[in-house]
């Protein structure tokens, strides 16, 4: 294995280690007993990642486990072995899909900004100690102790504050140790001699054991470096790709330092800190939380900014409307303890507590910092965004503004400002069409991607159309004819049918109080039974896995078919509602099998769909009913009669 540790210096070489039978041998070796042995294989496994070609074998054989285990495991004389499988894991993590391999292991990357960096760190030695995300601890003794044991060790006064949370402990543990580190000028001393020290200082990269990479990098956000501080906020992003991390970034107190630096003066250092906040509020448990430490307001003035960049722009809208859920905060409403004013759960008060105790603010109330949504200058910012930009932000801000007519019941603010032409632009995209659209030229994939990210958008700015709806000053300054043409169309289109849900409830609203001399050429209704019912009825028996859901579906198609419909039995066999019927004959209750053989007996009384009846397989299956009497055998009967067998 020495030998081949030389050998795997040249490149060529390298790749033919990689695909011979030694691979799976020198991953093996990496447990052996034996530490020279360790040390070897590490050496030649080192050297193969630094050919790209071999990553995928390397990480197919699992290699990723064992590295990231000598890497956690500290033991006598693993310097060696460490430093090989620090420097493979390096190359491995250069692969966006295997960093994630390597985090979920439990190893953060970290950058390596350079000692000097952190001379600009000053730990508040003086003052009464806080927890890592700022919520200060109660002292329970008025006095020093006589070796100052209280405020040196803080765990040994930390009195009702004793029981913590598991992620609150590790934070703590994770923050002493890197700020020790710092303060003794040693944090980055094993650097230097690593054989990275040949690459460039802002590309060099360290991994750490989860609980000391955390508090690392929440540690650079404090210093003055703004390449050192973009680093650290990215490496944030990167590593926040489960519930654990994020948590274990708020605990360690990442959140209120990344807000503070929205208001950095380097463009490259807002970017990077908005790039890990929009990572971080992928958690729902962290929204109250980002609201708390008064994220609105630089975000606010980010939308604002109409020379923000099309990247920054779509990250700033994820955060809002992540934070901004109309969906949550209706069930907010719900929730105890009002603070100042407004609802909100529990740990968002103690967040506001705690982020006041930092400060030495009074708490600042949530619903202050909403007030600069209602700013004619934002919504009307939020609409051109509605007009000019793609689905995928139209979605985001129909959301936001959905929020913004909860907080202000009277929609004033939104009314005065032209909404109108916004969620016409929504409704009028090229993706919706008629199913005769002509999609050629383009490849399947991407159209169905685009009528999902239509329908999303469409869907967003239906539920908003309709909440707009509620206001009377609103109903008398919208063209309803016209909204509610363009909503007859999109019902017809091919968007996916769960976005058809709130187009037709927008429909049927926008008909309530439309003019009754409006000559359409269907009723509304019949068209949202066509269009949206009748599908979404047929879904439901073809896919639910509910016999209950399964049944209620086909009692509402039969009762809808049974009224005659127009064209009710056309939408049926034209959405291969036939096959599922069939199958439930088979499978359904006795309630469902009555339904579904009267359906498809309203559905044989048309010869063209005689074919895809047989072809279903409904002979055999209605002879079974029929040859052993269960019960609604008579109905199986007629319906075998009517078919040319």
């Amino acid at each position: 294995m020495c030998t081949l540790w030389n050998l795997s210096v040249d490149e060529e070489l390298r790749v033919k280690i990689a695909n011979s039978d030694i691979l799976p041998f020198l991953i093996n070796s990496l447990d052996d007993d034996d530490i020279k042995v360790k040390e070897a294989a590490g050496g030649v496994l080192s050297n193969l990642a630094l050919s790209h070609c071999n990553h995928s074998m390397m990480v197919e054989a699992g290699i990723i486990p064992k590295l990231a285990k000598l890497l956690k495991t500290d033991m006598e004389g693993s310097k060696v072995i460490r430093k090989e499988a620090r420097n493979a894991l390096l190359e491995l993590i250069k692969d966006q899909y295997y960093r994630i391999l390597v985090i979920e292991e439990g190893l953060v990357p970290v950058p390596m900004v350079g000692a000097a960096s952190y001379k600009s760190f000053k730990p508040g030695l003086y003052s009464w100690p806080t927890m890592p995300d700022g919520t200060e601890i109660e002292q329970t003794s008025k006095g020093p102790s006589k070796f100052g044991a209280s405020e040196l060790l803080l765990g040994l006064n930390v009195g009702e504050n004793a029981e913590l949370e598991e992620a609150r402990k590790n934070a703590i543990v994770g923050r002493t140790q890197q700020q020790f580190l710092a303060r003794i000028g040693a944090i980055e001393l094993d650097g230097k001699r690593e054989s990275q020290s040949d690459i460039p200082t802002d590309n060099r990269f360290t991994l750490l054991p989860w609980i000391d990479g955390v508090a690392r990098l929440v540690l650079i956000l404090e210093l003055n470096d703004e390449v050192a501080i973009s680093r650290a906020a990215e490496s944030i992003a990167d590593s926040s790709i489960n519930e654990h991390m994020r948590t274990s970034f708020k605990e360690a107190g990442a959140i209120k330092h990344l807000v503070r630096l929205l208001d950095h003066n380097s463009f490259a250092v807002r970017s990077a800190v908005i790039h890990a906040l929009e990572r971080l509020s992928v958690s729902s448990s962290l929204y109250h939380v980002l609201e708390a430490e008064g994220i609105l307001h630089p975000l606010v003035c980010t939308l604002k900014c109409s020379e923000t960049s099309g990247s920054l722009m779509e990250k700033t809208l994820d955060i809002l409307a992540r934070i901004l859920d109309p969906s949550k905060e209706m069930k907010s409403k719900f929730y105890n303890g009002p603070v100042n004013g407004s609802k909100m759960g529990i740990d968002a008060a103690r967040s506001l507590d705690a982020s006041a105790r930092l400060t030495g603010d009074k708490p600042v109330s949530i619903m202050d910092s909403r007030k600069e949504l209602l700013d004619s200058t934002v919504i009307t910012r939020l609409i051109e965004i509605l007009k000019t930009s793609p689905s995928n932000l139209q979605r985001k801000v129909a959301s936001i503004l959905e929020f913004i007519t909860i907080i202000e019941p009277s929609m004033e603010t939104i009314i005065k400002v032209d909404v109108s032409s916004g969620l016409e632009a929504v409704f009028q995209q090229k993706a919706v069409k008629d199913k005769e659209a002509d999609v050629e030229g383009q490849e399947l994939d991407e159209y169905a991607l685009e009528l999902e990210e239509a329908g999303l958008a469409v869907s967003a700015a239906s539920r908003l159309l309709t909440k707009l709806l509620d206001s009377e000053q609103f109903c008398q300054k919208i063209d309803s004819t016209h909204f509610t043409k363009l909503l007859r169309k999109i019902l017809k289109s091919d968007i996916p049918l769960r976005n058809k849900d709130w187009v037709a409830a927008c429909l049927v609203k926008l008909c309530s109080i439309s003019s009754p001399n409006v000559d359409f050429e269907n009723p509304i209704n019949m068209e949202v039974t066509l269009y949206e019912t009748i599908p979404r009825l047929i879904e439901q028996i073809k896919l639910s896995l509910s016999p209950e859901t399964q049944e209620s579906a086909a009692v509402e198609l039969n009762r809808i078919i049974s009224e005659g419909v127009v064209d009710s039995t056309r939408a049926v066999a034209s959405e291969v509602g036939i096959f599922p019927l069939v199958n439930l004959i088979e499978q359904g209750s006795d309630r469902a099998v009555e339904a579904a053989l009267s359906i498809l007996y309203n559905l044989s009384m048309d010869s063209e769909n005689h074919s895809a009846i047989i072809a279903a397989g409904a002979v055999p299956a209605l002879r079974k009913i029929v040859l052993s009497q269960r019960s609604h055998w008579s109905r199986a009967l007629r319906l075998l009669r009517n078919l040319p067998v």
